[in-house]
């Protein structure tokens, strides 16, 4: 098994993966312009690698998936956090990386991200080596995390601007892209308030926004409804689904809400103990679970909870993740609730 040997702080708080790019990812959020201004000119390529800047590559063409994981394998010192990862994400579709906490779904995202190194197998995102050039995959995606990043401090407007710049939207664009950004999530007449007056529904469309102003093609949401009342929930995916019927960008979320998956997501890996361990549609999973109980002729179809337990067995509860995760999720959930 290989481990992470690169020491460090808490990933959690590394937050956005833009935080070293430059240049602007090529355009995909609902009406907002994709355009470049020449007179920023354009980003440098990464040291030793090919010209990230540039025009999206045949790699990146129709036809290749959004997202392919190949033997990924993470570990913290002698926990093993993501075994083997095998994971295709198509292109256009929205993907539930389903599990409970400790399962490694946020290790992987991270991976899949950059923010994390890969040191065992493949990650490759629109056919971008996520080791290689990590740079490009930047440009293509949005990230909302798990850890809140907007700043209470600064307005709605404000807290999108300040991903503008991070993301390096030219100065030409950027009081556009940003309005477009904020109207995308129905934030318009909330813009100019400090976001420590937003509820926790607002907080989560407001990050939802900040990760759209760069107009990703791939877009990665790590639990974003946790700690949400159903109201502000069902709001939120409403707003992600909105910008993908507008945009046909591909979303990758994870979640341990099974309500929400079934609902939203077009397919599901179920992940437990590092590894996936079933992948399919909701209706697949919950039908292939019914026939082998004998309960699917009679219309009984179980949850995607119960095939879930079903795979993990019972050692489910047992691997709901330690007392940091406990306490970043109750932190994270008292923030926006």
């Amino acid at each position: 098994m290989t481990r992470n040997t690169t020491g460090g702080g808490d990933p959690a708080r590394q937050g956005s993966p833009a935080g070293e790019a430059t240049g602007t990812a090529e355009g995909h959020a609902p009406e907002i312009d994709s355009g470049t201004d020449a007179a920023d000119g354009p980003a440098a390529p990464e040291s030793g690698g090919p010209d990230a800047a540039g025009p999206r590559t045949a790699a990146a063409d129709a036809g290749t998936d959004a997202v392919t994981c190949a033997g990924l394998a993470y570990a913290f010192g002698e926990t093993t956090a993501v075994d083997g990862l095998e994971l295709s994400v198509r292109d256009g579709e929205v993907f539930g990386l389903l599990g409970p906490n400790g399962a490694g779904k946020t290790t992987a995202i991270r991976c899949i991200t950059t923010l994390l190194p890969v040191p065992a197998g493949m990650v490759r995102v629109f056919g971008h080596d996520a080791t290689r050039e990590r740079m490009a995959v930047r440009r293509l995606l949005g990230y909302v995390p798990q850890q809140l990043s907007a700043d209470s401090g600064l307005t709605g407007r404000e807290n999108v601007a300040l991903f503008a710049r991070v993301f390096d939207v030219s100065r030409r664009e950027r009081a556009a892209r940003v309005g477009q950004a904020l109207a995308a999530v129905d934030l318009t007449d909330a813009a100019d308030r400090l976001a420590k007056t937003y509820s926790g529904g607002m907080v989560r469309r407001l990050e939802l926004a900040q990760a759209l102003v760069s107009a990703p093609r791939l877009l990665i949401l790590d639990e974003p409804t946790i700690g949400l009342d159903p109201i502000a929930r069902t709001s939120v995916w409403e707003h992600i689904n909105a910008v993908r019927a507008a945009t046909g960008m591909t979303v990758l979320v994870t979640t341990h809400y099974m309500d929400e998956a079934d609902q939203y997501c077009d397919r599901v890996a179920l992940m437990h103990r590092g590894r996936v361990r079933a992948l399919g549609t909701p209706d697949e999973l919950r039908t292939g679970l019914g026939e082998r109980r004998g309960t699917a002729k009679n219309g009984e179809l179980p949850t995607l909870e119960d095939v879930f337990r079903d795979i993990a067995g019972s050692g489910l509860d047992d691997q709901s993740g330690d007392f940091s995760d406990v306490r970043s999720t109750r932190r994270t959930a008292s923030r926006v609730g």
